[in-house]
């Protein structure tokens, strides 16, 4: 057995995040979103590298060699998949491996609510899950496939780098590729997904202007796309979407995306009261004709006070702050918890001060 193995095991018996392996610091786990070292010596570079070199295949130390990074999936048998990212650090080699559940999780066991659930029964239209690193966007789109497989007959095709979880077909057939292994880049695997037929594409990152504009014409040509992003809100998601455009045509990518965004889901991973886990507090922006209008106007900043308006609330639109809300009025989130993950601390306050979500 690689002797990493025993560190893997230990994250998930903690229920751990991620393991971090890093020459010149002790090996370390992220519980609860908290670093903690475990009583190990500090690793030296030598004995790091060998520890990597026991699950590195020969053109995973070529590649690693040639680009001075690497990401693929690495599996413990009976106890879990690993997403890993190795690469060169100052102090010599380092590694973070992201644990991933054998079991894709249920949209209610992780608690999606239901208007976000709703958007994966589109016919077409683009839907954006976004958050910092670390936020669970992963498992929230793999939480809305498995819904999608259990519920319709349609063809999902997912394009990751890499995969992580893996979706076996039930009503739904499930196609995953991933980028390196089953398509030689990304843009290629893009280039070619129209042609495999898909209902519903699922892009593991948005990247650039050649992703954006692939994925507007899906989702304009009848396909439901499911694209995942890094910001930290619903407003900052759309505006990346746009900004990764050329000035030129930012303003057609504008229009197209006033009628193709089917909702933009931002969350954070909040703690909970008892210390047992953690809750994704989501922000759900919903199409209306008032969203459309200040997409399609350029009116992106004032997104976040349409959100804290609360005026939306009844059909699922809502903001990040009205969610964090909710988990500390039911006593789920610690105030002091919630406000380390709102956007407008001082919204937060005032609606957790009125005792109720409007």
């Amino acid at each position: 057995m690689p002797r990493i193995d025993t560190f893997l095991r230990i994250a998930a018996d903690q229920r751990a995040s991620d393991v971090h392996f890093h020459a010149g610091k002790i090996p370390a786990i992220r519980h609860l979103g908290d670093i903690v070292r475990l009583p190990y010596r500090r690793l030296g570079a030598h004995d790091t590298r060998a520890f990597l070199d026991e699950i590195l295949t020969p053109a995973q130390k070529e590649q690693l060699e040639r680009e001075q990074q690497i990401d693929f999936m690495y599996e413990v048998d009976g106890l879990a998949r690993f997403r890993a990212c190795v690469y060169e650090q100052s102090d010599g080699p380092g590694a973070v491996f992201r644990v991933v559940p054998d079991r894709v999780p249920s949209v209610d066991e992780i608690r999606v609510p239901h208007s976000v659930q709703q958007l994966v029964t589109a016919s077409n239209g683009l839907v954006l899950v976004t958050g910092p690193t670390g936020s669970g966007k992963s498992t929230t789109v793999a939480a809305l496939i498995d819904r999608v497989n259990r519920m319709q007959e349609r063809h999902v095709l997912t394009i990751e780098d890499p995969i992580e979880y893996v979706h076996k077909s039930q009503r739904s057939v499930i196609t995953q590729r991933e980028v390196g292994r089953d398509a030689s880049t990304f843009a290629s695997a893009l280039r070619s997904a129209l042609r495999e037929a898909p209902d519903v594409l699922l892009v593991g990152e948005v990247r650039d202007y050649d992703t954006v504009k692939m994925l507007l014409g899906a989702a304009e040509a009848g396909v439901l796309v499911i694209a995942t992003l890094h910001t930290g809100s619903a407003a900052k998601a759309v505006d990346r979407l746009v900004g990764a455009c050329p000035g030129d045509v930012q303003d057609q990518v504008r229009i197209t995306l006033s009628l193709t965004l089917r909702g933009v889901v931002a969350q954070r991973l909040c703690k909970l009261a008892t210390r047992n886990g953690r809750v994704a507090a989501m922000e759900v922006l919903l199409p209306s004709h008032a969203v459309a209008h200040l997409v399609r106007e350029n009116k992106l900043h004032q997104i976040d006070a349409y959100l804290r308006s609360g005026e939306q609330l009844a059909s699922g639109t809502r903001s990040l702050e009205h969610a964090l809300a909710e988990l500390v009025l039911s006593g789920e989130v610690e105030e002091r918890e919630a406000l380390l993950h709102a956007n407008d601390p001082a919204v937060l306050k005032e609606i957790v001060a009125k005792g109720a979500v409007p």
